[in-house]
């Protein structure tokens, strides 16, 4: 991209307007499947683990921990991302990051030890925390900012996707013709996405040299310090229950193998209806329903402690819980488009850092929990983070940016009093 008007010494790779279509919605889906890819990639070794585990002769803790190591590095992937891809046009940082995924994927298919595992999956760390960084900021520069929910939301639904349908067939396809082969069936896809990339993105100029002075700035600004420690305590609850399912159904809901396939699929594709609803109904400000995911996945959490020992009763919650756990990442993404516009690959870092810790951390807790305790105590520890979020966030008004919750009070005022001559003037006359 270039601006004419500018002067020739001017660095080619800032701008401060964005050479884009009204609306590169090939980018998006483009972008949607490199998601899809991206989750599966993260969360297939999980329904491998045990075939994994003896093909490496290393044991299922040990391949556990493998897994578990991308969570480490996305989190400081996505805290340097920024300021490491400095003045890089921000389309290529992207097609870098999904080379890094098919690297990854080609290391861990052909792995012959457990070192050589682990690279792998450290490589797919940083791709996962760069990307994510850097997703709703690229998001709003494809899109114009009304129809930032809707393409967040066609982008999650390559969340949905895989969450769906990742699990269930990498077991099945591992049964038959072993895990490497599932690992190398997913790189033709991952090279088909780089291609993609290439030709759907537009080019992308970093706007501005990024540094950890304007993270820190961030966080020094209440509202955003506020929602990122709300935003933590959803993931948190959500993720020490999720992680957890499997035990509960088999000790409490009494499921065995195919029941309990059969609610993972129930959970996963509830993602697309979550997916769905954000893009069809979320606009203007999500303040009041930044709560909504904590209330609606805390009280899922609260029906399972009560009527768990039912599997319809479980199948109904899981089909809520999973609706609303896509939907929570439109909402979230969709604050920060709002609330930190003027840094938002810096708050995107900060997000996906917070997100990916919460989630590290709230296995750990439900973990120890579990293992000291009950699969109860764990559900319980969950329904707690999900009520420290709900108080923190309140109505959602201490979360806005000053000129947002202006806009939101000017906003009630007029409709308390829509004749108020005060009122109209100060829309006549922003």
């Amino acid at each position: 991209m270039t601006c004419g008007s500018k002067p020739a010494l001017m660095d080619t790779t800032f701008a401060d307007v964005d050479a884009k279509p009204a609306a590169a919605w090939g980018a998006v889906f483009s972008m949607a499947l490199c998601v899809a890819m991206l989750i599966a990639s993260e969360f297939m070794p999980v329904s491998l683990l045990t075939p994994m585990a003896e093909g490496l002769h290393a044991t299922e803790g040990q391949t556990g921990q493998a897994i578990s190591i991308s969570g480490l590095f996305a989190v400081a992937a996505s805290l340097l991302i920024t300021t490491a891809a400095g003045k890089l046009n921000r389309k290529w940082v992207l097609v870098a990051m999904t080379a890094f995924m098919l690297l990854s994927l080609v290391l861990v298919a052909a792995a012959p030890n457990f070192a050589v595992l682990m690279i792998g999956r450290a490589l797919l760390g940083i791709c996962i925390g760069g990307f994510w960084a850097l997703a709703t900021a690229v998001i709003m520069r494809l899109v114009p900012e009304s129809d930032v929910p809707r393409a967040l939301a066609l982008m999650y639904g390559g969340q949905a996707i895989a969450a769906a349908f990742a699990a269930p067939v990498g077991s099945y396809l591992g049964g038959m013709f072993g895990w490497r082969e599932v690992f190398w069936a997913l790189t033709p896809i991952v090279a088909v996405n780089l291609v993609w990339h290439v030709v759907a993105l537009p080019s992308l100029p970093a706007r501005r040299r990024q540094d950890f002075r304007t993270m820190f700035d961030l966080l020094t600004r209440p509202y955003f310090l506020r929602g990122l420690i709300a935003s933590m305590l959803s993931w948190g609850s959500a993720f020490t229950m999720f992680t957890y399912l499997r035990p509960f159904l088999e000790q409490v809901t009494g499921a065995d193998v195919t029941v309990l396939s059969v609610l993972l699929l129930v959970l996963g594709c509830a993602g697309f209806v979550g997916t769905w609803a954000s893009g069809r109904f979320l606009s203007g400000s999500v303040a009041s329903l930044l709560r909504l995911p904590a209330l609606s996945m805390g009280g899922c959490t609260l029906g399972l402690l009560l009527l768990g020992g039912s599997v319809i009763a479980a199948g109904v919650f899981f089909a809520i819980w999973g609706a609303m756990n896509t939907a929570m990442s439109v909402i979230w993404m969709t604050w920060l488009s709002q609330n930190a516009d003027d840094a938002p690959e810096a708050a995107g870092s900060l997000m996906v850092a917070a997100i990916q810790a919460s989630i590290l951390l709230g296995a750990v807790v439900g973990g120890l929990l579990l293992d000291s305790m009950s699969i109860s105590a764990t559900f319980i520890g969950s329904l707690v983070l999900a009520g420290v979020g709900i108080a923190l966030i309140g109505n959602g008004r201490r979360l806005l940016k000053p000129a947002r919750r202006a806009e939101q009070d000017d906003a009630g005022r007029f409709h308390a009093n829509p004749t108020s001559p005060e009122i109209g003037d100060a829309h006549e006359h922003p």
